[in-house]
């Protein structure tokens, strides 16, 4: 590598180009070398005339990518070789100078971050490079010597130091600063293909036919584009730079006449100094004269001191004399004071006292007042049965007199009235049955007509829930013939279009996938119910790469699905090959499964599958009665858990669930067919539905028919049971009148007896009660009287305590 410039440290220091920083970005390493070590026989070198500054003497890498050691490898002065089989490590060693020497992990075409490059089970690699540093050009010799070692380690969280050894070994800097400085001084240039040119470039551009593909290389091999790059960020710095300038000219303008203002302030400050030594002389006069005036007014008082000290012993001698009387009111305080307490005392002892007897005399008056009302109560009952008495004795008059009245044709004619009331009677109970069998038969009519009637309409809503169902699908299959995406739901493309956008403004790591029945077509158009039957509501689902992209996509469902009708999400790791499943699928020489079944566009759905469904283990058979001979007559295939058939039935090795669908609704290819049955479908539901909607009618027809009938009976019902009761009631009192007159005269006379004895016993209740009455009020008026002595004590206790206090 030539020299790019001369001149001294310092020049070539201030004069570097700055570098862009790194910034590691995690993607998948693919194409691994096999750790190998690279022999010296397998290196040839050819040298020529020995160079003196950027020769690169050696290198060697720890831990680094496949390899935990490779080398040290020394090179040539001019033209050296790299040879050896391959995962010998030869694509590594470029690598690894690429990396050594400050270049981004994208620039070496095998990683997207320095952390990549650390080998398995490692925490950190290791790369050390050798530059030669001898001649005029060198590098800062008195600190390097004749040759400078960059080493660098890889940390496994993808950061990296440097450390910059002199010849003997000796810590320079780990500054990478310093590092770029020695490679623009050595014109060393990592990153431009001209200088170091890898595998994947060299290909682009030898395959490229592209003439602005080639231009790109060419600006970027001559730096031209670094240069314009750095043209384009001197210009926008000066631009910044002018601005500044501006706004520094205009900030120096309102200075300058910050400082003329400061300078005045500064001028009226020290006359303001003046004024406050002049202020402190005044001060100082003005406390000395407040003292002189203090001592004026002292004097006066000074001599009334005196004054009144002559007259202490007259003052001293009244004190005495009111010292000897404060003695004394103390001694009768001190009296009064144990008599109030001899007072508060016994006060406290009759105030219970008092409490008891109050409550006494409270106990005593309920007494008297129950008494009171029991006797009452008594008195009342007497009145009553004296009234009672009066009463029955009339009553047995009047029917002893009436007795006496009645004659011999009276009772044929009443007797005759009873055989003609009989004979109605008969007649009306023969109605009434009949009238209770038509009821009966009218209540079992009506019964049935509900019954059907019931039926009929919950039928007329399922029909109409069907019906709704198939002209909503038809609605989707004729949007679907614009776009097939509306099959799975009519919001679905506006949802993949927000998806879509939020993608492109970074809201995703990855673009999320689904609806997944999107990405799957049967091969066999037989198999589309079955599949879609074994799917279910994957068809509909979405799968995403983490988390972070789940909670995303569930924020952008809200706002574009139903409340209560959003899909399946599946957080699956998406990868770039599907699953290896040979040794768990299942293998039968008739059968297909459904992983087999299927063309799946995407890689991620068909994993997704895998995981979710498990569709390799699942077999798809048409025929029920195959699936049964295969799943339940003989022992199932090997890894197959469950068939499915044509119908969309589900076969079990011990269980079958048939199918509520009839044909396919997301995977159908064949769109047209599908509408033309389901408008025949429809045209024949509505038909149903007009026929049973006739038959509604008439059947409300009937019931209004049979319900008049029904009233028209239940109230002729009403009407002969008034009649019979009637006539059963006219004939018990023709039956009684004269037996009832002599029952009714005996029967009053033991009720007058029975009521005599009941007051002659209410009278002695009321003796009794009247005694106990009197002993009661006695008794309350020795209580009152009590309480009232207990009451005068009190007072004439608070009489006495009164004054004292």
């Amino acid at each position: 590598m030539g020299k790019r410039k001369k001149g001294s440290i310092s020049k070539s220091e201030s004069h570097k180009r700055q570098r862009k920083e790194y910034k590691d970005e995690r993607s998948d390493e693919s194409n691994e070398e096999e750790n190998s070590q690279l022999s010296p026989d397998s290196t040839s070198s050819f040298q020529s005339t020995v160079g003196e500054v950027g020769i690169i003497e050696s290198i060697q890498l720890k831990n680094f990518m496949c390899h935990s050691m490779l080398g040290p490898f020394q090179f040539g002065s001019n033209l050296n070789f790299v040879v050896g089989n391959n995962g010998s490590g030869k694509s590594s060693v470029l690598t690894a100078l690429i990396v050594g020497l400050g270049g981004k992990a994208t620039a070496t075409n095998r990683g997207s971050s320095l952390k990549m490059f650390v080998q398995d089970g490692e925490t950190s690699a290791d790369v050390s490079i050798t530059l030669r540093n001898q001649g005029r050009d060198a590098f800062k010799p008195e600190a390097y010597g004749g040759s400078i070692i960059v080493s660098q380690r890889i940390n496994l969280d993808g950061s990296r130091s440097y450390r910059l050894k002199s010849k003997s070994g000796t810590l320079i800097s780990s500054k990478k600063e310093e590092l770029i400085g020695i490679l623009d001084h050595f014109n060393i240039q990592v990153d431009n293909p001209v200088s170091v040119l890898t595998q994947e470039m060299s290909k682009q551009f030898l395959m490229s036919k592209n003439e602005g593909d080639k231009y790109k290389f060419f600006m970027k091999a001559t730096q031209l584009e670094q240069m314009k790059e750095d043209y384009s960020s001197i210009m926008k710095t000066k631009e910044n730079t002018c601005i500044q300038i501006e706004q520094g000219v205009e900030r120096l303008q309102e200075l300058k006449l910050l400082y003329c203002e400061k300078k005045e302030r500064y001028k009226s400050i020290a006359f303001v100094n003046d004024m406050r030594s002049h202020l402190e002389d005044l001060k100082h006069k003005m406390a000395w004269a407040v003292v002189g005036e203090m001592e004026k007014e002292i004097q006066p008082i000074k001599e009334g001191i005196r004054a009144e000290e002559g007259n202490t012993e007259k003052f001293v001698q009244k004190v005495e004399e009111c010292q000897v009387k404060v003695n004394e009111a103390e001694k009768k305080y001190k009296a009064i004071q144990d008599k109030l307490i001899t007072v508060s005392e016994e006060a406290q002892t009759l105030h219970p006292q008092c409490t008891s007897l109050k409550a006494d005399v409270q106990a005593r008056k309920k007494a008297v007042n129950e008494a009171e009302v029991v006797y009452n109560r008594f008195k009342t009952e007497l009145k009553r049965l004296g009234k009672d008495d009066e009463q029955l004795r009339k009553r047995i008059e009047e029917l002893k007199s009436s007795a006496n009245q009645v004659s011999e044709p009276e009772k044929l004619e009443r007797q005759k009235k009873i055989a003609r009331l009989r004979a109605q009677l008969k007649a009306f109970h023969d109605e009434e049955i009949v009238i209770g069998q038509q009821v009966d038969q009218f209540q079992q009519a009506i019964y049935k007509f509900k019954e059907e009637h019931a039926r009929l309409r919950r039928e007329d809503f399922d029909a109409k829930q069907a019906l709704d169902a198939k002209q909503k699908q038809l609605r989707e299959l004729k949007d679907s013939k614009t776009n097939t995406l509306k099959r799975f739901g009519p919001h679905v493309p506006a949802f993949l279009e927000a998806v879509e956008t939020a993608y492109r403004q970074g809201h995703f790591k990855h673009k999320p996938l689904g609806p997944l029945g999107a990405f799957i077509h049967p091969k066999d158009v037989e198999l589309t119910l079955a599949v879609e039957s074994c799917l279910k509501g994957l068809v509909q689902a979405f799968c995403c790469d983490n988390h972070s992209d789940e909670r995303t996509l569930q924020q952008l469902m809200l706002k574009h699905y139903p409340r209560g009708f959003r899909p399946q999400i599946i957080v699956n790791k998406f990868q770039n090959e599907i699953y290896d499943v040979k040794h768990r699928a299942v293998n039968h020489p008739e059968f297909p499964s459904v992983l087999t079944a299927l063309e799946i566009d995407h890689v991620v759905v068909a994993n997704c599958l895998i995981d979710v469904r498990g569709i390799e283990t699942i077999l798809l058979i048409k025929s029920s009665h195959k699936a049964r001979e295969v799943m339940q007559c003989n022992r199932p295939p090997r890894n197959c858990r469950e068939a499915y058939t044509a119908d969309g039935d589900q076969v079990f090795e011990r269980r079958y669930y048939s199918c509520s669908y009839r044909r396919p609704k997301f995977l159908s290819k064949d769109v047209e067919a599908e509408i033309s049955l389901l408008e025949k479908e429809i045209e024949n539901q509505k038909a149903q539905m007009a026929a049973s909607q006739q038959r509604l009618y008439s059947i409300e027809k009937e019931i209004r028919q049979n319900d008049s009938h029904l009233h028209g009976h239940r109230r002729h019902q009403k009407e002969l049971q008034i009649k019979i009761r009637t006539t059963n009631a006219e004939i018990a009192d023709l039956e009684n009148m004269e037996e009832h007159q002599s029952v009714d005269i005996r029967t009053l006379e033991d009720e007058v007896r029975e009521n005599k004895g009941k007051m002659e016993s209410v009278k002695k209740d009321m003796q009794e009660q009247s005694r106990k009455m009197d002993e009661l009020k006695n008794i309350l008026q020795v209580a009152e009287e009590k309480f009232q002595e207990m009451k005068e004590k009190i007072h004439q206790v608070d009489e006495v305590a009164g004054p004292i206090k």
